[in-house]
């Protein structure tokens, strides 16, 4: 993956679009990012400058973003904006039984494991997933969506399918600071959970970044990776 040429294995299933970025070495991880658009290059390219742990990244791409990402229905944010409509379950059904399995054939060698990783709603559905599949040894949520009504209360009140061997969380420091009564409650609700995975004691590691929700999306995203690629090393 962090050569002088990027290697791109590109498959689809179930209408989704998959770029795999291959490890050098064999018997890497596989972390699986779920993107909003593009291929990942970006992120991978991230990853690379800042030296982050041999890994292959599956990136999964022309998700259809406010089903597959959103655990429950939630009403559009603003008039003219999309509603969530709750298909976490089903993409993860996937997911976890085609394209994992799939992701894991093409790689050199064996994965020791497999990680989650996502930004906005990704980063709420990397959460999500850890209540409702045993799949992933690794999780990380960048700005992560965790102002989405009823959340932090379902995680407060469900227990974890799997506890992460490490769990990787961040949010921007200025993503709270709007007028919107839903928006304005992410940094509330992410400090809440954090405090709450750290009481029952997974290992939880928070950072807050400079910035609003837009700004270096990609370094942020390959940062979370970084960590909890690190973590195995």
């Amino acid at each position: 993956m962090y050569g002088d040429k990027m290697e791109k294995i590109r498959f689809q299933i179930c209408e989704k679009e998959l770029t795999l970025y291959p490890a050098q070495g064999e018997n890497r991880p596989l972390i699986v990012f779920n993107t909003v658009m593009g291929d990942g290059e970006e992120l991978a390219q991230a990853m690379r400058a800042m030296d982050a742990p041999d890994c292959n990244l599956l990136v999964v791409g022309k998700l259809q973003w406010y089903h597959d990402m959103t655990p429950w229905s939630c009403p559009p944010l603003s008039k003219r904006g999309p509603a969530a409509t709750g298909g976490a379950d089903a993409y993860l059904e996937t997911l976890a039984s085609e394209i994992v399995p799939a992701a894991r054939k093409k790689i050199r060698g064996s994965a020791p494991y497999v990680g989650i990783a996502g930004y906005s709603l990704a980063g709420l559905f990397a959460l999500y997933a850890m209540y409702r599949c045993d799949c992933f040894a690794w999780v990380a949520s960048m700005s992560g969506s965790l102002w989405f009504p009823k959340f932090r209360e379902y995680v407060l009140r469900h227990e974890l399918m799997r506890q992460p061997e490490m769990l990787y969380m961040s949010l921007g420091d200025a993503e709270a600071k709007t007028k919107h009564a839903v928006l304005k409650t992410v940094q509330e609700n992410t400090e809440a959970i954090v405090r709450h995975y750290q009481e029952v004691g997974v290992d939880v590691r928070w950072e807050l970044n400079p910035g609003n929700h837009f700004r270096d999306v990609a370094m942020r995203s390959a940062k979370g990776i970084k960590e909890i690629g690190r973590a195995h090393v």
